[in-house]
């Protein structure tokens, strides 16, 4: 009897993968991209919309007119400048990308939102939940689209996930594990220790497994998480437990001290999924049953530059003429800010002029 036969003979429903829906990134409505702060990110963000969409990046902006046109000339950039006011008042730029540390976010995305630009803004989204809803309600005053830049969500392995999720096909999920750490030294990564700049492991890197968890099972009911502080009194490590209203567990895992898998599962009555490390980038997802036997497996396109698929899903919204995305809505956003507000509390992290 196969394993198909035996599930159909139990009640539970036949396993297999679904396909992703991701659509091409190539085919997504072309912008005029304006970024905020030309760091690694930013360039990585760069090097991904010229290599795999046909978005256009026309223009640059940095506090140092020098940095702003030395990364203009690197990609082929038309217009660099040394303020962020003028990028933003640029004509030519339909949509920002802020790109800066988690502390600049809130005031930068607010200039591009007041100039008529529609934004998408780097995780974490701000660094509280109450410069989220100032944003939120400034850009539905403005009527400018605006989505949290949470890459995972948009890429295809994902859409696998949530068409798991959707169809039922794991039963009742009770538990969902995921976990990011990264050795992160002082002198390499600097403004991760900074509490000026909003540094720490839970914003730069627990917030992709909270937000994992928090599309997997929905709003949370409790949260609960103890850590341990870095050297400058930002948050280190954080092991976090939530309850959902369903009664399932999520079990995360954040650090600045060391390598962890960075992988994710979701277990649920009739069968469970694991997603290779690192979960939140283009990563294998593999579909197993209850007595641990693999059923199917999807391995997605193996690209360098896995933020096209945010850029293109912000360009199909804004040619499609709506304010936000289904799949990071800015509801979502939000809840998960304010989840990070609780563990920072449970912790005892606060930040600079909060």
């Amino acid at each position: 009897m196969s394993l198909d036969q035996s599930a159909e003979e139990h009640g539970t429903p036949r396993l297999a993968l679904p396909a992703p829906r991701t659509p091409s990134p190539r085919d997504a409505p072309v912008l005029k991209w304006g970024v905020i702060a030309p760091g690694w990110i930013a360039a990585y963000f760069v090097e991904a919309l010229q290599t795999y969409t046909d978005q256009k990046v026309v223009a640059v902006g940095s506090r140092d007119a020098e940095r702003a046109r030395a990364f203009a000339d690197r990609f082929g950039i038309p217009s660099a400048y040394g303020s962020y006011a003028e990028l933003v008042e640029d004509s030519d730029v339909d949509i920002v990308y802020v790109a800066s540390p988690h502390s600049g976010h809130f005031e930068q995305a607010m200039q591009a939102i007041e100039a008529g630009r529609h934004v998408l803004v780097e995780k974490a989204f701000t660094r509280n939940a109450r410069e989220a809803e100032l944003l939120i309600e400034a850009a539905r005053e403005r009527g400018v689209f605006l989505m949290e830049a949470m890459w995972t969500r948009f890429l295809p392995h994902i859409d696998v996930v949530r068409q798991v999720i959707e169809s039922g096909l794991l039963g009742e999920v009770h538990t969902v594990m995921a976990d990011h750490g990264q050795p992160m030294a002082p002198d390499v990564t600097p403004r991760l220790f900074a509490p000026e700049l909003a540094g720490g492991a839970l914003l730069d890197l627990g917030v992709y497994p909270v937000s994992f968890a928090s599309m997997v099972l929905g709003p949370f009911s409790s949260v609960t998480a103890v850590g341990t502080k870095a050297f400058t009194g930002v948050d280190g490590q954080a092991s976090i437990l939530v309850t959902a209203e369903s009664g399932a567990h999520g079990v995360l895992n954040t650090t600045l001290f060391g390598r962890t898998p960075t992988t994710a599962s979701i277990a649920g009555t009739h069968a469970r999924l694991e997603i290779d490390g690192p979960f939140y980038g283009p990563a294998a997802v593999r579909l197993m049953d209850r007595d641990n036997q693999l059923i199917d497996s999807f391995v997605p396109p193996q690209i360098d530059g896995g933020l096209c698929y945010e850029a293109a899903e912000a360009a199909r919204c804004i040619g499609a003429g709506r304010l936000e995305s289904d799949l990071m809505p800015l509801a979502e956003t939000l809840s998960v800010m304010r989840v990070l507000d609780g563990i920072r509390r449970d912790l005892d992290v606060s930040f600079p002029g909060e």
